[in-house]
């Protein structure tokens, strides 16, 4: 008792008796003190005391598929920063090949009596995939938001970066270079952001009167591997220019090229998507659809603080205008 006594008080900034008080329900301690103290507990990994279990703790659960692409670091640091601004501790839930999934992050954070839960990319982008962990949460009526495009069943507040425009940035950026063979690598066919992508490269081919068959559509996971096998199908069907829905698949696109003895962007054309860190010092440098993720981290705060506050917030989809940044992986289609 003593040693979780002094390492709350320390983590605090504290005197052990205030934290002592807190703890057994004395009066004498403001309310931030209090809830200071209590997020504390929870940081610190010790149990509040039975008759505090009822009160949710200032943490918020941030779950992400992974961290190898940059895109998702940038948004947790974005996310982190404004949740501590309102008072909140991000706690943050990652998942691995083999590892916990997040129906098992879910029961974790339900136990540590989170103030809400923030979704960046998950289970909820895909038709096939289990979401009875998002029904459970619904029922239980705790605050969440997702971030990215969402099957339409799950009815919580939305925010995403508009996937349509994105690929029609990225589509008429190539046609106005000439390219009139152009790819496509996307995620799995249930994968609702691909889906939508497909939709709108499909759609502006038709306008353009450029021709997009099913073989010029790769799908794959979203890493740098299955980017480089992907764009080796393309480069077989002899595309000059390859969108691709996330930057580590326009990395991997990169490689390929190179693999077949191409150069970038001479002979072949590629444009990213995200703009995630580090993406101007690239060689060469990527041109991609920066999502913004600033703006989208913000509002997906205001959304999920709003509800844990009681108020009633849009569940509409806010969707976010993206922009082309164009550098050195795009020029002119080879005559």
């Amino acid at each position: 008792m003593s040693r979780r006594l002094a390492e709350v008080a320390q983590k605090v900034g504290v005197s052990e008796a205030t934290v002592s008080r807190v703890l057994n329900g004395k009066p004498g301690v403001s309310d931030t003190t209090r809830e200071a103290v209590l997020t504390a507990l929870d940081v610190l990994g010790y149990e509040r005391p039975t008759k505090l279990r009822g009160e949710r703790a200032r943490l918020v659960g941030l779950v992400m598929p992974e961290l190898q692409n940059p895109i998702f670091p940038a948004f947790a640091e974005v996310v982190g920063g404004s949740l501590a601004q309102r008072g909140f501790t991000p706690v943050l839930c990652t998942q691995t090949a083999g590892g916990i999934d997040e129906a098992d992050y879910i029961d974790l954070l339900l136990g540590q009596q989170v103030s809400g839960i923030v979704f960046a990319g998950g289970n909820y982008a895909q038709r096939d995939a289990a979401h009875g962990h998002y029904e459970r949460l619904a029922r239980r009526q705790l605050p969440v938001v997702l971030v990215n495009a969402s099957i339409e069943t799950l009815h919580f507040p939305r925010v995403s970066c508009d996937d349509e425009v994105a690929v029609e940035q990225a589509f008429g950026h190539l046609v106005s270079l000439g390219h009139t063979e152009i790819g496509m690598l996307i995620g799995p066919p249930d994968h609702v952001p691909s889906q939508r992508k497909l939709r709108a490269a499909e759609a502006m081919a038709e306008q353009l009167d450029v021709s997009l068959p099913p073989q010029r559509v790769v799908r794959g996971a979203y890493s740098l591997e299955s980017g480089q096998a992907a764009a080796a199908r393309l480069l077989g069907e002899g595309v000059t220019g390859i969108i691709c829905a996330s930057d580590p698949l326009a990395l991997g696109a990169v490689r390929a090229a190179r693999r077949a003895g191409l150069r970038v962007p001479h002979d072949v054309s590629i444009v990213g998507y995200d703009d995630s860190a580090l993406m101007n010092c690239t060689d060469p440098p990527l041109t991609t659809v920066r999502q913004p993720i600033e703006a989208m981290g913000r509002a997906a705060i205001d959304l999920l603080v709003g509800q844990i506050a009681g108020a009633s917030v849009t569940h509409d989809e806010l969707r976010f205008e993206p922009e082309l940044v164009v550098r050195g992986s795009t020029t002119r289609a080879p005559a």
